[in-house]
């Protein structure tokens, strides 16, 4: 990076500071609320915001015990969720022998997590948002209660699984949607960045440990304990859940009915970065997301099965991961929509460079024929290289996403956070599905590299221009953010 730029310098942020804005190293002291208590969305920091370490701020952790709950919770919950999207993409490939019918999944979830993800955003601006999640929560514990049940029970017809499936996807939906807009009212914004991050780091988990331990537990004791193990695992999402004092919408409260969903679209027509924020985003996840492609790679191109597949989809999680750890001098970037398209296509980049490998592999082996189950069997080289790379577009996207959320959550009213929220939910949980369609179409016309490829290229271009076609986006400020 230029040391010249703006983007990421002390002397800029300073030398700029608008008069009036308050610096983002406050040292107002801020007192957690507790249980029972409304958090103050004016409450302040209990520090000053001045350390430059490089590593992940826990300033938010030790700032509110319920974020810390909360984040707890979901971190320990959300490893037994990717456990089951893992473990239901194998159990369709293993009934099918289809990709086409894994990318069914992500379709047949998708206008339902639409619906439900800005109704959700609704409920969450209209009533009590902890109780709004508690129910949801209860929703997706229950399908994925039944998944369980059904693979106990040895049922071997696809479309029970796609239901269940698209149910816990709505469910999920509508508890991001909650969760992210309960997230400011429990923390100041100057923390919001730092909290973004530690989210990364959970999720960076939940996408390493999930899908890892998903493909050992596939491979050794069968998808049924896959999948009861996630139902052990969701407790933890109730304990976080419950512990959160009540928390009512600020100022004018949504309606419940779907016109409120009108509000919400008038909003946006007036806050083109946010708007923005969520088409980038769109084109990332739409042309850039291969996870469909993962059980053929490890069948017919590097080998190595379940567990190939199980590592291939942690490789993401690991560069979130390592992203949100040496994320502290995250939270001191004033030009966060330039951070945003820069992050963007360097994940464009790596996507396109996994690819490649799967091309150069398929040179390698033109039958595409099995190259077999067992680890032992896998292209170790093209696994490790491939690994690498979606490592990279991991911890790429991890940035990317650490800087929307702040700016979602910094500039957008109380009261209008939840349908936003569940607008910015449905696009980080609709994305990946259209682009499971866009690759799972691809794959089966073209090649099993050629998506990945193509999207990789795609992603670099069209991000290029939206950016610098928005110069309010590319100039968000945010010591001022404006939606």
């Amino acid at each position: 990076m230029n040391p010249d730029d703006p983007l990421d310098t002390e002397e800029a942020r300073t030398a700029n500071e608008p008069a009036g804005v308050d610096s983002v190293h406050s040292a107002e002291p801020f007192e957690a609320p507790t249980a029972g208590q409304q958090p103050s969305a004016g409450a302040q920091a209990t520090e000053p915001l001045t350390r430059r370490s490089r590593f992940v701020d826990l300033t938010p952790l030790r700032a509110s015990a319920p974020f810390a709950r909360l984040w707890a919770g979901g971190a320990i919950s959300g490893i037994g969720g990717q456990m089951t999207v893992v473990a239901v993409g194998l159990h369709i490939y293993a009934l099918t022998d289809s990709t086409f019918a894994v990318s069914l999944v992500g379709v047949f979830a998708l206008v339902p997590m639409i619906i439900f993800g800005l109704y959700g955003g609704i409920l969450a601006d209209t009533f009590d948002r902890r109780l709004v999640a508690l129910i949801s929560a209860i929703v997706a514990w229950v399908s994925t209660a039944t998944l369980a049940g059904i693979a106990w029970a040895h049922v071997d017809v696809v479309w029970p699984y796609y239901v269940l499936s698209t149910v816990i996807a709505v469910a999920a939906t509508v508890i991001g949607a909650t969760r992210q807009s309960i997230v400011p009212r429990l923390l100041p914004k100057e923390l919001l960045p730092a909290a973004s991050a530690l989210n990364g780091i959970s999720m960076g988990a939940m996408i390493t440990i999930g899908p890892a331990l998903a493909g050992v537990l596939v491979a050794t004791v069968g998808i049924q304990w896959t999948y009861t193990v996630d139902v052990i695992l969701f407790v933890a999402a109730f304990l976080g859940i419950f512990s959160l004092p009540h928390i009512i919408p600020e100022g004018t409260q949504g309606r419940a009915g779907f016109s409120a969903v009108a509000d919400g679209i008038a909003f946006l027509k007036g806050a083109p970065n946010v708007r923005l924020s969520f088409i980038v985003d769109i084109i990332a996840m739409t042309f850039g997301q291969p996870r469909v492609l993962f059980p053929a790679v490890g069948a017919v191109l590097i080998g190595g099965g379940a567990i190939t597949v199980g590592l291939l989809t942690a490789a993401v999680a690991v560069g979130a991961l390592l992203s949100s750890v040496f994320s502290g001098r995250l939270g001191h970037v004033r030009w966060q929509g330039k951070a945003i398209g820069r992050a963007i296509t360097v994940y464009g980049a790596f996507i396109a460079a996994f690819g490649v490998v799967l091309l150069i592999t398929a040179i390698q082996n033109p039958e595409l024929h099995s190259v077999g189950e067992s680890f032992t069997d896998a292209n170790l080289v093209a696994l490790i290289v491939g690994f690498v790379f979606l490592a990279g577009a991991g911890a790429a996207d991890n940035v990317s996403s650490i800087f929307r959320s702040t700016l979602l959550q910094a500039s957008v009213p109380d009261n209008m956070r939840g349908r936003i929220q569940g607008v910015f939910t449905v696009v980080v949980a609709g994305g990946p599905r259209v682009g499971d369609a866009y690759i799972g179409i691809l794959a089966a016309f073209a090649a099993v590299w050629f998506p990945p490829l193509l999207g990789g290229f795609l992603i670099i271009v069209i991000i290029g221009i939206l950016v610098r076609a928005n110069p309010s986006f590319r100039h968000y400020d945010a010591q001022n953010p404006l939606p």
